[in-house]
């Protein structure tokens, strides 16, 4: 994550603590020192929507095999030896399994720090307050566009009604909540559109994701953006950020899943305010970039540990045979090793960039969803050559 707000305002949020602390970029197994990774949970493939760009191809359908109640706390008690500082609880949709309460209440009394990625549809007043019970710091909740737009998106009439009531819930029951948007071909042009609702709703926090070409998503690399539309939608969030801050309105504003953001923000402050800018890469370099396989993971609802939520068809072990804090260390699993200490194995405009220190290769996932190389250059990087000094 970019957070937009700490580099552009300087200001500070829970997650800066680990994005920006000072020794963040030297670890090998998690966020910062005495840590491990922040964990994406999948707590279930069953889903009630059908988004088009779901990295878990999740459907309604009930998978078997799933890790049951005691197989989860185990489970979370792996991850608290680890001292892993923060589960998403992801899906699917996590609010389809029967026991997720019982398991955020769990993960709490490990003193483990809980958010969730939810389509929202399933958080009704009750469901908001027995969040806000069970001491979740955030729900983050999806939409992907105003009114039908999102619907057709995610699979389902109403669907948009139904998240931005899930999200007005939270807010009244007084738990932190944020929206979530992914950039592609069918929403770009919305962009504008939704930095308005979050003003107009209130609402905290915003994160900005770049498409990832996983899950259904593999078949969507047509349907991404260009490089000139996505500087164009950077520019305007960049503009929204401040003009929110100058204004007095509290909003956590940060982009998702493409480290390249980073350095155009640099570049960016390099022209208008040096002395910013020099701050800016400051934080850039402790952060380090991508970090899949070091202070973050994913484990899928089976147990199976991945480098991250998109990079499910690399598998380190399952949490049901061996520790998750033993899996995470084994040097010995040539994709995992080769994520904690990359830079000599990436290829192309990567391999050669003058920004590798700050962005660490980006996305692995969409490099192989297009090149066929883990290791090949990430596809979406929208920097031209003369910025990052390939000739």
């Amino acid at each position: 994550m970019i957070s937009l707000t700490k580099l552009l305002c300087d200001k500070n949020y829970f997650g800066d603590t680990l994005r920006y602390s000072d020794h963040a970029r030297h670890q090998l197994h998690g966020t910062t020192a005495g840590h491990g990774p922040v964990v994406v949970w999948n707590v279930t493939r069953t889903c009630n929507l059908r988004c088009i760009h779901c990295y878990a191809n999740s459907d309604d359908a009930r998978s078997g095999g799933e890790l049951d109640t005691a197989e989860a706390k185990r489970f979370i008690e792996q991850l608290a030896e680890f001292s892993v500082p923060v589960i998403l609880f992801s899906g699917g949709e996590p609010l389809m399994r029967h026991d997720f309460i019982e398991l955020l209440t769990h993960a709490r009394k490990m003193g483990i720090r809980c958010t969730i990625s939810t389509n929202g549809t399933k958080i009704t007043r009750s469901v908001a307050n027995a969040l806000k019970e069970a001491d979740v710091s955030y729900v983050g909740i999806s939409l992907d566009g105003i009114g039908d737009k999102n619907d057709r998106f995610r699979g389902r009439k109403g669907a948009f009604d139904m998240a931005l009531q899930g999200i007005r819930n939270c807010l009244e029951a007084g738990q932190r909540v944020g929206l979530r948007f992914t950039l592609n071909r069918h929403n770009y042009e919305e962009l504008g559109d939704i930095l308005d609702l979050v003003e107009a709703e209130g609402i905290p926090r915003v994160c900005f994701y770049h498409l990832v070409y996983s899950g259904r998503g593999s078949s969507m690399v047509d349907q991404d953006i260009s490089h000139a539309e996505t500087r164009n939608a950077l520019d305007l969030i960049i503009e929204r950020t401040v003009d929110f801050h100058k204004r007095g309105l509290d909003k956590e504003i940060l982009t998702v899943d493409n480290h390249a953001d980073g350095v155009y923000v640099y570049l960016k402050l390099l022209k208008q305010d040096p002395e910013r800018a020099k701050e800016v890469l400051s934080l850039l370099e402790r952060n380090g970039g991508n970090r899949s396989g070091i202070a973050i993971g994913a484990v899928d609802w089976y147990g199976n540990v991945h480098p991250d939520q998109f990079t499910q068809n690399h598998t380190f072990g399952n949490v049901r045979e061996r520790r998750f804090g033993d899996i995470w260390t084994d040097m010995s699993h040539p994709v995992l090793a080769g994520l904690k200490d990359r830079k000599a194995l990436l290829r192309g405009r990567c391999a050669s960039c003058r920004w590798l220190s700050v962005c660490n290769g980006n996305f692995r996932a969409r490099a192989e969803a297009v090149t066929g190389d883990f290791w090949g250059s990430d596809p979406a990087c929208y920097l031209t050559d003369e910025e990052i000094g390939v000739t």
